[in-house]
């Protein structure tokens, strides 16, 4: 269960003067390390986190290993990658507003404290300095698993965009397409696609299939979680009249397709971006209520230090779902 309300407040606690942590450096495309940072000095409003883990994001961070990333604000080298973190408050500053207390588990989107390297999206380090209200107090027994929230709350939103119908087509069987497909199910029948067969199984309350075998050519709504761009043709050859599709992946190509099949569906496209606060926190409702599983997903777990196989692992083997890295012995 996910803890839905803040800490008591405590008084305020001295910062602690470690300034030194283990971090994972992108210094350019595909030549990764795990090398010591000066971490910034924390501000009064400022928590300091030992990292526990962090989770490695097959979207947005394998575009910036393979120097593939679009422009975007921050967007440079040497850079410090992740924003799936959790870990335990070390510190609280004296005007952090009584929100976390020392020794929580907090989960963390990221963090920018690492002086002239980039924090993009800077969670892959063993120590954390990031303004209090930026952390989110989970229950322990979620452990591990709460790096998978910032997914959630991001499959979430992209079902729940303002005026888009009831999704009825998911296309992509990771970590993503998953968290969307158990959230969707919750309100109706959905079917996911997957060419992969390696990714086929696992499905919980939805059915899994590939597009040979789905003769359908009336869906209302399909959600794209691939990022692939070359697939916006054959999505919308399946759109009943007035159907729309949901672009939920990051793509690092210019998107095209064929005006006139969208013009005699009349089709619409909507794009899906970040997560909003009420998108996490409806899903941490979804999990106290244990409507929401983020059990299965977390498939590969390697400790900190071997940080350069874990992403050839993550970007690499289709068995991966959601590759973990532990920095325990680390923080």
């Amino acid at each position: 269960m996910v803890s839905q309300t803040l800490a008591e407040p405590q008084a305020a606690q001295v910062h602690e003067r470690r300034t030194r942590a283990r971090a994972v450096v992108l210094e350019k495309p595909e030549q990764l390390r795990v090398v010591e940072l000066d971490i910034d000095h924390p501000a009064a409003g400022d928590v300091v986190i030992a990292t526990e883990w962090s989770a490695i994001s097959t979207g947005t961070e394998r575009l910036l290993y393979q120097g593939r990333m679009p422009p975007f604000p921050g967007m440079g080298y040497p850079l410090v990658p992740g924003y799936e973190s959790v870990g335990r408050v070390v510190s609280v500053g004296p005007d952090a507003g009584g929100a976390v207390r020392i020794g929580q588990r907090v989960f963390v989107g990221g963090a920018r404290c690492y002086g002239e390297v980039r924090g993009l999206f800077g969670g892959a380090s063993a120590r954390l300095v990031v303004p209090a209200a930026r952390v989110i107090p989970v229950d322990d027994d979620l452990g591990e698993k709460a790096v998978l929230l910032a997914l959630a709350a991001t499959a979430y939103h992209a079902l729940k965009l303002p005026g888009a119908k009831r999704t009825e087509l998911i296309i992509g069987h990771g970590v993503l397409g998953r968290l969307l497909a158990r959230i969707a199910a919750l309100e109706g029948e959905v079917v996911v696609w997957e060419s992969n067969p390696a990714r086929a199984g696992g499905a919980l309350g939805y059915r899994v299939t590939d597009a040979q075998q789905d003769t359908r050519r009336d869906y209302r709504n399909i959600l794209d979680a691939s990022g692939d761009p070359s697939l916006l043709d054959a999505l919308i050859g399946r759109l009943a009249p007035g159907g729309e599709i949901v672009l939920a992946g990051f793509y690092s190509e210019p998107l095209h397709f064929a005006f006139a099949p969208a013009f005699m569906r009349e089709a619409r496209l909507l794009i899906a971006a970040e997560w909003k606060p009420d998108d996490l926190r409806a899903v941490l409702a979804l999990i106290g209520e244990g409507r929401l599983s983020l059990d299965g997903l977390i498939t590969h777990r390697l400790p900190a230090m071997e940080a350069p196989e874990a992403y050839r692992t993550a970007f690499a083997d289709p068995a991966c779902l959601k590759m973990v890295l532990d920095w325990r012995s680390l923080a």
